[in-house]
C-alpha cells in the first residue's frame, strides 16, 4: 500500500521518506522548502511551515557539494522570477512536490513574464545536480534571443521536467530563440518535454540546441507549432568542437499545425561538416507532423531500424 506524507510535519516526515527510500541518494545534505503561495523569503526555509517563497533564496541557503535538497511545494501559484538564476552549486538538487503526470504541466512552476523579460530563467551551471518535477516557462515578449533553460554544467539528471521557452508570439518569431540550450556534457534527461505547441513559431528557430558532449534523452517529448519549413525541433551545433554523440531513446518529435497544414521539413538541423558528431536514434523514436524526414543532412544520423517503406516516416537507413 502506498504511503501518504504530511509535509507540515517537517523533518519527521522527511526522515520517514528517507527510511522508505523516497529520498534516495540525497541523505547527506540539508533540506530547504519553497512555497510560492505561502512562503516568505525571510523564513529559514528548513521546514514546510518555514518555507521561503523563491528558489533563488533557497539556492542561496544551500552549500555546494553537500547534496542539499530544495523541495518545491506545488500549487496554483508559480515562482515568478524577477532575475535570471544561476543554479551554480554542485550536487545541489531541486525536487518538485506535486502529483503531476510525467513530462508536462507540472504545478511546480518557475516562470518568466512580459514584465521581467528575462533572456533565460535558470542556468544550471553546477555539476551533479538532480532536478525533478519542475516546469520552466518563459513568457517573455522580448524581440531578441531568449529561452527557458540553459544547462552548461555536467552530469546532471533531469526527470519529469518541462522546458517551455518561446511562450509569447513575439519571442517565438526570433530565429535564435529556444526552449532548452544544452552546452554541458554527459547530462541525462528522462521523461521530459522540450518545447511548446500552443504558441506559433514564426521563425526558423529550434526548441533544443545541443553543443555539449555525450548527452542523452530517454522517453522525452519534443514539441513545436510551426509552418516554417526551416524550423527545427533540434539543432546540433558542433562549432565549438567534437560532440562525440547525442543519444535519443524512445522519443517523440511532434510539430503541430492547425488543420494538418504543411509544417516543418525536418526534425534535426545537422551540420554537414566540421567537428565529429553522431546523433543516435535508439529504440522507438517517432516523428509526427514533419514533411520530409529526420534531418536536413543525414550523414551523421544513426538509427537502429532499417530504412522504412516509402512515406513511412518512422526510420532511416543505418549509415556505414
Amino acid at each position: 500500500m502506498s504511503k501518504l506524507y504530511n509535509l507540515k510535519q517537517g523533518s519527521a516526515q522527511l526522515n520517514q521518506m528517507a527510511d522508505d527510500g523516497l529520498w534516495s541518494g540525497l541523505t547527506n545534505g540539508r533540506a530547504f522548502f519553497v512555497d510560492p503561495a505561502n512562503g516568505n523569503n525571510a523564513n529559514s526555509g528548513t521546514s514546510p511551515d518555514q518555507a521561503v517563497a523563491s528558489i533563488a533564496t533557497a539556492h542561496g541557503l544551500c552549500t555546494a557539494d553537500q547534496n542539499d535538497v530544495v523541495f518545491f511545494i506545488g500549487g496554483a501559484t508559480g515562482n515568478a522570477l524577477t532575475a535570471a538564476l544561476d543554479w551554480s552549486k554542485d550536487y545541489t538538487h531541486l525536487i518538485g512536490l506535486s502529483g503531476d503526470l510525467p513530462g508536462m504541466g507540472q504545478r511546480c512552476r518557475v516562470t518568466g513574464s512580459t514584465t521581467a523579460d528575462l533572456a533565460q530563467l535558470v542556468t544550471f551551471s553546477g555539476d551533479g545536480c538532480i532536478v525533478k518535477n519542475i516546469q520552466f516557462f518563459n513568457g517573455t515578449d522580448v524581440g531578441t534571443a531568449a529561452g527557458a533553460v540553459i544547462v552548461s554544467g555536467a552530469r546532471n539528471y533531469f526527470e519529469n521536467c518541462f522546458f517551455a521557452g518561446m511562450g509569447h508570439a513575439t519571442n517565438a518569431a526570433v530565429a535564435t530563440s529556444y526552449s532548452l540550450t544544452l552546452s554541458g556534457s554527459e547530462n541525462y534527461f528522462h521523461k521530459c518535454t522540450v518545447g511548446l505547441d500552443t504558441i506559433v513559431r514564426a521563425a526558423a528557430n529550434s526548441e533544443l540546441i545541443v553543443s555539449g558532449i555525450r548527452n542523452s534523452f530517454d522517453d522525452c517529448l519534443f514539441l513545436s507549432n510551426s509552418v516554417t519549413a526551416g524550423k527545427f525541433l533540434v539543432k546540433i551545433d558542433n562549432s565549438g568542437g567534437d560532440l562525440r554523440y547525442t543519444r535519443f531513446k524512445d522519443c517523440i518529435f511532434h510539430n503541430f499545425t492547425e488543420n494538418w497544414a504543411n509544417g516543418i521539413d525536418n526534425v534535426f538541423d545537422m551540420p554537414a561538416s566540421g567537428s565529429t558528431h553522431y546523433v543516435i536514434l535508439q529504440g522507438n523514436c517517432m516523428l509526427v507532423g514533419v514533411n520530409s524526414g529526420w534531418a536536413d543532412t543525414v550523414t551523421r544520423l544513426y538509427h537502429m531500424l532499417a530504412a522504412p517503406a516509402s512515406g513511412g516516416g518512422v526510420g532511416i537507413a543505418v549509415n556505414t
